[in-house]
């Protein structure tokens, strides 16, 4: 039985003329989440929903600024608050809050609307592409190229992330709880700034199995020109 977020989900991409399926472009979202929060499990199944989709790039990021009053994220990392933070301030905002998603790198979407989720997800998919963007697995790593014709320098940065875990919430306002989380971000790591316009080529190290992303960025942090997807 399709469950009633998947239902909001389905009911959004029949709005679209040209399905995410189709698109060239690797759509990123991100989810900024937390264990103790009630009312991110909803997002959560809709991030979930997003990682089956092809075009999407749908990726978790549990953040620790609910861990002072004891509900602790056991996923949570300080760097994940410090660039919801950025995000914030590049937009001109002083809050943060969850769960809160990112799609593109500049718009954000209270993470339980899913119907908004969707439509952005769309129109970031038709977007034109002004970089490519390739991956080739190496033995223990990975070769990085890149082209494009971008004005600002752009952030080169590589993701591993755990495909889907579930924890029993313990604190919180979930507290008693089994959550299941999909696509848990456990590092995030910029590799270096490209000027965004000369050939590309980088080879990294790839260590242990978890899945991995690269995610071409300009600079602020602001949009996302190009993502590709290593499993």
């Amino acid at each position: 039985m399709m469950s009633r977020l998947g239902a909001t989900l389905l009911a959004a991409a029949t709005l679209v003329t040209t399905p995410v399926a189709a698109q060239d472009r690797l759509v990123v979202v991100e989810l900024f989440t937390s264990q103790g929060c009630s009312s991110c499990p909803p997002a959560d199944a809709i991030l979930h929903d997003l990682a089956g989709m092809e075009g999407v790039l749908a990726l978790a990021l549990h953040v620790d600024y609910w861990d002072y009053i004891g509900w602790e994220d056991s996923f949570a990392q300080a760097a994940f608050t410090m660039r919801q933070e950025s995000y914030a301030r590049f937009a001109g905002s002083s809050t943060i809050y969850t769960p809160q998603m990112i799609v593109g790198g500049v718009d954000a979407v209270v993470g339980a609307h899913g119907m908004e989720v969707m439509q952005q997800v769309r129109r970031h998919g038709a977007l034109p592409m002004t970089v490519s963007l390739s991956l080739d697995r190496r033995p223990g790593g990975v070769r990085i190229e890149a082209q494009g014709q971008g004005s600002r320098p752009v952030l080169v940065q590589l993701v591993r992330f755990m495909p889907e875990a579930e924890v029993e919430v313990t604190r919180g306002e979930n507290a008693g709880h089994r959550l299941r989380s999909t696509n848990i971000v456990t590092s995030w790591e910029v590799l270096l700034l490209w000027d965004g316009q000369s050939p590309l080529t980088l080879d990294v190290d790839l260590p242990g199995t978890d899945p991995a992303a690269v995610i071409l960025q300009e600079e602020g942090p602001g949009a996302i020109l190009a993502a590709a997807r290593l499993d």
